[in-house]
């Protein structure tokens, strides 16, 4: 990657966040008041840069550097150190990233308008978490096991006609399970559909949001106790290899059961919420 098109990248995923929004809450926070070398703006720039080549660790983020004279020309770094890095990636609090995904939800509703804003969030939510391994030493706080700590991501993500953005960020230690989570992640609006995996596997949870009518799929768990109630027909040459009506452990309400197959030819099997009228029945 030369030095023009790692320009472009730059300015192609920092335009929409705004530089000066991002000096602004770095001022504000003091993060930058005695830094010379690793500003807040650059260490951005750096992991930007370590994502879009799926580094996977510190020591690689700072080897890149150090080898690639079009990215120091660019950063006005000529190399930097995994100490360095860690030292920065510390003292960057969390909430800064919230207030920038905060910001970025604003320009959507300003660019959208908040009656279409509404409707995109009244689509596909995709809901994940991502955990983040820090050193048990420097953060006590957040434990993970007996040998390491860490901060977990809990992320809605909204699609809909091909635009993809995050709407909510939760920050929680690493330890406590997805699923104590899932409520401050769900959304009681009609049309809203909720697409989560099976960190957020909850029986309860499953049964309030069936009376509620909120939507949602996810996939099974190897060990669920299922109860099938009706095998449903599918056509031969359908992406679906079975459908059934099932209870999950001593749920009321029924769900259905989807298996399938993924590109590699894997079995998926999935639970989507019937609609409400088939569960009357």
């Amino acid at each position: 990657m030369d030095k023009n098109i790692i320009k472009t990248v730059f300015k192609e995923y920092l335009h929409p966040l705004d530089e000066k929004i991002l000096c602004k809450m770095a001022s504000h926070l003091n993060l930058d008041k005695y830094v010379k070398k690793l500003d807040t703006l650059t260490f951005v720039k750096l992991f930007i840069y370590a994502q879009l080549h799926q580094t996977s660790s510190l020591t690689d983020i700072s080897f890149q550097l150090n080898n690639d004279r079009a990215l120091q020309e660019e950063l006005g770094l000529k190399s930097i150190s995994k100490s360095q890095l860690s030292r920065k990636l510390r003292d960057i609090p969390p909430k800064i990233l919230e207030a920038v995904l905060n910001h970025l939800i604003q320009k959507v509703r300003q660019l959208k308008g908040m009656k279409e804003t509404n409707k995109l969030l009244g689509k596909i939510h995709l809901i994940d978490s991502s955990t983040i391994t820090l050193s048990l030493g420097q953060h006590p706080w957040a434990p993970k096991n007996r040998f390491t700590a860490g901060i977990k991501m809990h992320t809605r993500v909204v699609y809909h006609d091909g635009i993809t953005y995050p709407d909510r960020l939760i920050i929680t230690p690493a330890r406590p399970a997805d699923q104590t989570q899932l409520d401050n992640l769900m959304v009681n609006k009609q049309g809203v559909f909720h697409i989560f995996d099976r960190g957020y596997f909850d029986f309860s949870k499953f049964e309030e949001f069936c009376v509620k009518g909120i939507r949602f799929v996810t996939r099974i768990k190897e060990n669920t106790v299922i109860q099938v109630v009706e095998e449903v027909s599918v056509s031969t040459d359908s992406p679906i290899k079975r459908e059934a009506i099932v209870y999950l452990g001593k749920m009321k309400h029924p769900l259905r059961l989807i298996e399938t197959v993924d590109s590699e030819g894997n079995r998926i099997e999935i639970l989507p919420m019937m609609p409400k009228q088939l569960q009357k029945k």
